[in-house]
């Protein structure tokens, strides 16, 4: 009884058992081939796409914001082109991928690790390989352009969003003082006029926290280039809590953000992306945009001079002593040049000659009334000498005579003198040029500058050479006023 009870259950259950295998056997064969032999499918790959553009972007610097964003936006625009193309095949093996569409995966691996590379090692060398690998990485989004399969992105501007006009530091532009009155009885019906004093210099304040700038950022105009971007509903840009829809033009799309969408650092450089949202057929593609924004305030600076001079040096030349004899009735002259010591140079004007003693014998009595004899300065030899004559003369024909002279005079030389004047430090402006004298004597200078309190260059020069080729990013320098002014300012569009 209790096995025929079995066999009729069993008989009833063969039918959901036979649903339930049905079941797992589709199960098993719906499951793509990769999910049975735990090979990568193309979405582990878009998945590493958008993980290894978020962790280059978090850990680029100062430097990097400037250097590496070209090749950084070409990293951001293969991988979305790739997300755009593959998402709908993210359960198929990648391996099943065609060829062009895995090589395409494999020129922004490379870029990516070529900009890792740069990030943990930068240098030149780095930056360069970096920007090979961008160069192969765009060939391939023209590939993809080629192809003509969807919405590409080649490219789009600005790279570097302009600073804020309305910061909080105010300029007071320079005023002139009035001398004080001189002491004199105060009239009532005196004119007040006065002569100008010097100008004053441009003083920095603080705007208060309540005060509104006067002064309205412009917006940022976002051209967007690339190919079949406007063919469905209004593509639209996203940056913060901003949306706006395109003005649409052949390959072009444009947008007009204001700037106060766009948040900024008053020190530092900043990355905002802007996410370009596009009707691809029946889905939505998006194309992440990276810019840089440049700080409130662009950094500071401090110019040294090396200045060579001269100064004036003297000294008092003491010549020796010259002996002029004569025998009795006859004169004798001694005449002896002199040259100045190596460097120095006699001062015009300051020769004196001294007659040291003046002898006289009669009968070898002496007598040195008998000596008329003089000490006398004489045309020199050569330029730069001095020549002194010593005459022994009797005055009788019975007098010998003996006569001692010397000169005396000021050497003079050009004593060189080096010194450094320095600045000190000071802020650049990005609406104020910063103007530096450029002091009498200068042989050669430095300019050390910081950009945004990160990015530190040098820049060195020498006297009388034109305005340097500057290679650090938004400052452009001139020499002016004849060579006698240097003038920095800066400029946001002079990017890297």
């Amino acid at each position: 009884m209790a096995a025929g009870f079995l066999s009729i259950e069993s008989k009833r259950l063969w039918p959901a058992i036979a649903v339930v295998v049905a079941a797992v056997v589709g199960l098993l064969v719906v499951l793509p081939e990769d999910r049975i032999t735990g090979e990568p499918t193309v979405g582990d790959r878009l998945i590493a796409v958008r993980t290894d553009r978020a962790a280059l972007q978090a850990r680029a610097d100062g430097v990097a914001r400037l250097e590496l964003l070209e090749a950084l936006r070409v990293a951001g625009l293969l991988g979305d082109t790739l997300i755009a193309r593959d998402e709908p095949l993210r359960d198929r093996a990648f391996g099943r991928l065609p060829e062009r569409r895995r090589q395409a995966f494999a020129e922004l691996e490379a870029l990516n690790a070529a900009l890792r590379d740069a990030l943990e090692r930068p240098g030149e060398g780095a930056r360069l390989a970096a920007q090979q690998a961008a160069g192969k990485a765009a060939a391939e989004l023209d590939r993809f352009a080629a192809a003509g399969d969807g919405p590409v992105v080649l490219s789009y501007t600005p790279r570097y969003v302009p600073p804020r006009l309305g910061t909080a530091e105010l300029n007071l532009a320079p005023g002139t003082s009035t001398p004080p009155a001189a002491d004199s009885a105060l009239r009532l019906d005196a004119r007040r006029d006065r002569p100008a004093g010097p100008p004053a210099p441009t003083v920095s304040r603080y705007v208060p926290p309540f005060a509104v700038p006067g002064d309205d950022d412009p917006p940022v105009e976002v051209e967007i280039v690339g190919l079949y971007l406007g063919g469905g509903a209004k593509p639209v840009l996203t940056i913060g809590d901003w949306r706006g829809e395109a003005t649409i033009a052949p390959e072009r799309l444009r947008f007009t953000v204001p700037r106060s969408a766009i948040s900024s650092d008053a020190a530092r450089t900043s990355f905002a992306t802007g996410t370009l949202t596009l009707r691809a057929g029946s889905r939505n593609v998006t194309f992440q945009l990276l810019f840089t924004v440049l700080p409130d305030r662009p950094g500071s600076f401090a110019f040294d001079q090396r200045i060579h001079t001269t100064e004036l040096e003297s000294n008092t030349l003491v010549s020796p002593e010259i002996l002029a004899r004569a025998p009795a009735g006859e004169t004798r002259t001694v005449r002896r040049c002199f040259d100045p010591p190596s460097g120095w140079r006699f001062e015009g004007g300051t020769q004196r000659v001294v007659i040291v003693e003046r002898l006289g014998w009669v009968d070898d009595v002496p007598d040195e009334t008998m000596n008329g004899g003089s000490v006398e300065l004489v045309p020199p030899e050569q330029p730069g000498q001095l020549c002194l004559a010593v005459i022994a003369k009797p005055v009788t024909k019975e007098a010998r005579t003996a006569t001692i002279g010397r000169f005396e005079t000021a050497l003079v030389r050009d004593k060189p003198v080096e010194r450094v004047v320095q600045s000190g430090i000071r802020g650049l402006d990005w609406r104020e040029p910063a103007r530096l004298p450029i002091e009498s004597g200068m042989a050669e200078w430095k300019l050390y500058v910081r950009l945004f309190d990160e990015v530190d260059r040098e820049l060195a020069g020498k006297a009388n050479a034109d305005a340097p080729l500057s290679s650090i990013p938004f400052l452009r320098i001139a020499i002016e006023d004849e060579g006698r002014l240097m003038v920095l300012s800066m400029d946001p569009t002079a990017g890297p």
